[in-house]
């Protein structure tokens, strides 16, 4: 079987870790590179944590890169000390160095290369901002023709975003994060003819981890990415957590779960609104995950971390 050919751009929460997690377990898929974008982390541990999870799962021949690309809006402190945190994690430290390298290429170069030199049209799965995509297009328009489709978790189409407005003041609530903290890039990437399959909040909403699923999960701790997910819910339980990028991610394993539809949108990309992104009529046609088969799902992504 002709396995599918992904490049991940992760941003360094504990949901892009779990989601990098889930995509190495995928045996249809074949990922030809990771880049870290330095938006919901610290570069540095982000990076870290990324090469030790490749070496966790014996695939520490998969390239990683560091992109170099700066947002407009940052994410709190709070949220992006989490990769400090990951980063320490005992079951990623049990041998003394790193063994998967880093590359010397920033991460929008890599993502140029790996793109150009590809046999066949590559997924991109995009679980940050579309910063270090839009760098790479304006790099190398050529590769536009290279990417066969963007999977992203960003957006809110239907339902309110996730900025918190004591933490951003003036704006009116409407943007997710992930597009928030580059307007610009989402709306350079809305510009192109690359298919756009969106997971945006309007699905994750529905889609929590339950108490439930970790106490399953905690039944499985006898396996590494079992103990390993299990350790970075245990850093999230004070909150409302959603499988965010995991469940963007799963769409790759399982598309037949997912019902999609499209819209017509538009990114915001100034005033109290910059980040929303807009249904509106003659938009960029874009599809957006808008339903899931949730017990299917639950029980899939325990069995995928079940080794």
């Amino acid at each position: 079987m002709t396995k599918q050919l992904v490049l991940m751009d992760h941003d360094g929460g504990v949901d892009d870790y779990l989601a990098l997690l889930l995509l190495l377990t995928m045996e249809h898929i074949q990922p030809i590179g990771l880049v870290v974008t330095p938006a919901d982390c610290y570069i540095q541990p982000a990076v870290s944590v990324t090469r030790k999870i490749l070496d966790l799962v014996g695939r520490s021949d998969i390239p990683v890169a560091e992109s170099t690309v700066r947002g407009i809006n940052p994410f709190p402190t709070l949220y992006r000390r989490d990769s400090f945190i990951v980063d320490n994690l005992p079951i990623l430290n049990e041998s003394e160095e790193i063994q998967t390298p880093l590359l010397t290429q920033s991460g929008q170069e890599f993502m140029v290369r790996v793109l150009m030199e590809a046999p066949e049209p590559v997924t991109l799965l995009v679980t940050g901002p579309l910063t270090t995509v839009a760098s790479a297009l304006d790099l190398a328009k050529g590769i536009e023709a290279k990417i066969k489709q963007i999977i992203w978790m960003g957006g809110a189409i239907n339902v309110p975003g996730n900025i918190a407005l004591d933490i951003e003041p003036g704006q009116d609530g409407s943007a997710e994060w992930n597009v928030y903290w580059d307007p610009l890039a989402a709306y350079r990437v809305w510009q192109t003819q690359i298919p756009i399959v969106l997971c945006p909040l309007d699905i994750t909403n529905t889609v929590p981890v339950t108490t439930e699923f970790v106490r399953q999960l905690t039944k499985q701790r006898r396996y590494p990415l079992s103990d390993f997910a299990g350790q970075c819910y245990a850093l999230v339980t004070t909150q409302d957590y959603y499988f965010w990028d995991v469940l963007a991610t799963a769409y790759l394993g399982h598309p037949e779960f997912y019902e999609l539809r499209d819209w017509e949108t538009v990114i915001v990309t100034s005033g109290k609104s910059q980040g929303r992104t807009q249904v509106k009529s003659g938009g960029r046609v874009i599809q957006a995950m808008n339903k899931v088969k949730k017990e299917q799902y639950y029980a899939y992504i325990l069995q995928q971390w079940a080794r």
